[in-house]
């Protein structure tokens, strides 16, 4: 290193400036590389030059003199930047630590409790659970509660493990260390007389935000199984399971959705409650729920296309949809096999399943009555649906008769009354299919037969593939009453969301009210897991809540320990840098991709 001295006239005056260079190698051929700005040195000898060059270049490489130059020290100083101090003050960003012993502690799943959370004051419910005079320990617990729903679902006795599992104490700066599943029990007491009101607040807040349709009514019933005898709820009765699960107490559970999927009101059933005999009730809650007094259609299934139900829903000042009963067909036979006059009817796939086949489906008007429109449909990929499940009932029943004969047979079954009581039986479990068969027993050879009755079996194989739509709105075109229909397999898709990744079933709470608060839980989450969704759907991104939820899984909040070289240490408490997937999810879903403020605390020294 040398220093040179460079000169530059402004105007009348020069200016007189040195450097501290250095000769460098370049493609070129040697160069000057400049150090820093040394000024103009004065009064500074020329001869000295050389001996202060040295004494930098020296102070550079980190060597010490026996007598401190304060020139050269402040010459130095201008040249490299200051060196981080031993120890910074707490309130530093700047710290000396010890690389080797860095380490993270308390790794927490954070992406999908995060997103549950933002969504969850997205739609106010914490609000909304104040309104309903809930404490803020409750409101805590009802959320977290859902949050479980909705994330990983798990009994109440499970639920605190799995909340200390996650961040949810760090998103809701709430202490979960000494969370009991008692207190969660208690919570659902709590909750249970509020859920209408919560329910009817929640729906409106959900018009609000997302511009909802509240014309249109989706309405269906599934129900739910118990593990256990619950000799403490009356509403625990065996009925037709919708689960397969004819072995188990069941509660019978009505869903209502709007166009758009949205819950706008459920009830829950006794386990044996007919689908005909729910209308009523549940036209009754929806009009407390939203504060609708008629105007809307409400889209049933063939199981309430019962002459009452229409006469119920017409009562209130409603429009109805429904799918008219098997039996109603053969009234339409001649329609059905006249091959004119008929529509086309595409049904796209569904963007969500890129794997499924577009379906078609011909449409026919049926001759009017005046007051009710009735849509003859046909489908070709409901001919084998139609088929395969009767040819299943078919050979139960043939099975299960041929068991009567062997035991009558053999005398295992003698008394009269209890063969007819018994192919009664049969009649009544196989109603599908029972009817083409004529079922006798000959007292005097003590024996039961059967003939099928082909003329029956043949009409019945010639319908496959068609149904009957009805409806009094006069207004819509063939194709809008199809499609208005086919919204309510929204409402089953609602209930495998229910029943499969919300674990809905089954049931373990043995009293009433813990069964009803239970399933209003299951609910809550779905409002959830449907607004998700449907902020995705308003970008066009078709997935799934379970995509999403997969894909946040790896977004962590995490402890980085720094020990420093004083003997402290620090711990910070943040967030994972979110990867590339992560921060779109979150700019898709409006949410912020920070889940927490980084929390800072020292552990001081300790004594030796």
């Amino acid at each position: 290193m040398f220093i040179k001295r460079t000169t530059r006239r402004v105007g009348a005056t020069t200016y007189v400036n040195h450097l501290l260079v250095e000769t460098v190698t370049t493609p070129r051929g040697p160069r000057h590389r400049t150090i820093c700005s040394l000024g103009a040195l004065t009064p500074a000898p020329v001869e000295e030059w050389r001996g202060l060059a040295h004494k930098l270049h020296a102070a550079l490489e980190g060597q010490t003199t026996l007598v401190p130059d304060a020139t050269v020290a402040a010459l130095a100083a201008r040249v490299r930047p200051p060196r981080p101090r031993a120890a910074a003050d707490a309130g530093s960003d700047v710290l000396a630590i010890h690389v080797d012993q860095v380490r993270t502690e308390d790794a927490r799943v954070a992406g999908p409790v995060h997103v549950g959370h933002q969504m969850w004051q997205a739609l106010m419910l914490d609000a909304i659970l104040a309104t309903a005079g809930l404490s803020a320990r409750a409101r805590v617990l009802t959320e977290v509660m859902t949050l479980n729903r909705l994330v990983s679902p798990a009994a109440e006795h499970a639920m605190p493990d799995w909340i200390r599992r996650t961040a949810l104490d760090d998103i809701l700066a709430t202490d979960f260390s000494t969370l009991s599943d008692e207190a969660l029990y208690r919570n659902l007491d709590r909750l249970h007389p509020q859920r209408a009101a919560i329910e009817q607040a929640l729906a409106a807040r959900e018009r609000t935000l997302f511009n909802l349709d509240d014309t249109l009514y989706l309405y269906d019933l599934t129900s739910t199984y118990f593990e256990g005898q619950c000799p403490h709820n009356p509403q625990a009765k065996r009925g037709y399971s919708r689960d397969h699960r004819p072995d188990c107490k069941q509660v019978v559970v009505g869903l209502v959705l709007d166009r758009d999927g949205f819950p706008t009101a459920h009830e829950v059933f006794d386990g044996n409650r007919q689908d005909r005999a729910t209308v009523e009730d549940m036209l009754a809650a929806l009009e407390q729920r939203t504060g609708r007094r008629g105007g809307a259609t409400v889209v049933i299934d063939r199981g309430m296309a019962f002459a009452e139900n229409l006469a119920q829903i017409q009562a209130r000042g409603h429009h109805y949809l429904v799918a008219g009963r098997p039996p109603e067909r053969h009234l339409h036979r001649e329609a059905f096999e006249d091959e004119t006059g008929w529509t086309e009817i595409v049904r796209q796939p569904s963007p969500r399943n890129p794997g499924q086949k577009k379906t078609r489906v011909w449409v026919k008007r049926a001759a009017r009555d005046g007051t009710e429109v009735q849509i003859l449909c046909r489908s070709d990929g409901r001919v084998e649906k139609d088929r395969a499940i009767r040819d299943k009932h078919e050979t139960r029943f043939l099975r299960d008769l041929t068991k009567l004969q062997t035991r009558v047979a053999r005398g295992r079954l003698r008394a009269p009354a209890k063969i007819h009581e018994a192919l009664g039986r049969l009649k009544e479990r196989y109603s599908r299919v029972a009817r083409y068969y004529a079922l006798a027993y000959d007292e005097t050879a003590r024996t039961v037969s059967w003939m099928t009755q082909a003329d029956l079996h043949t009409r019945a194989e010639q319908l496959d593939g068609t149904y009957l739509l009805r409806t009094d709105r006069q207004d819509l075109s063939d194709e809008e009453i199809w499609r208005l229909y086919m919204l309510l397999t929204r409402v089953e898709a609602a209930f495998r969301a229910m029943k499969s990744p919300l674990m809905e079933r089954p049931i373990f709470h043995h009293l009433e009210h813990r069964v009803q608060t239970h399933i209003f839980l299951c609910v809550l989450a779905y409002h959830l897991l449907v607004a998700i969704e449907k902020r995705c759907l308003d970008h066009g991104v078709h997935t799934s809540w379970a995509t999403v939820r997969e894909q946040l899984s790896t977004h962590q909040v995490i402890t980085v320990v720094l020990p420093a070289t004083d003997g402290r240490t620090l711990r910070i408490r943040k967030s994972s840098t979110p990867d590339a997937i992560h921060r779109e999810l979150y700019r898709l879903l409006q949410m912020p991709a920070e889940v927490m403020r980084p929390v800072k605390t020292w552990a001081p020294a300790q004594s030796p």
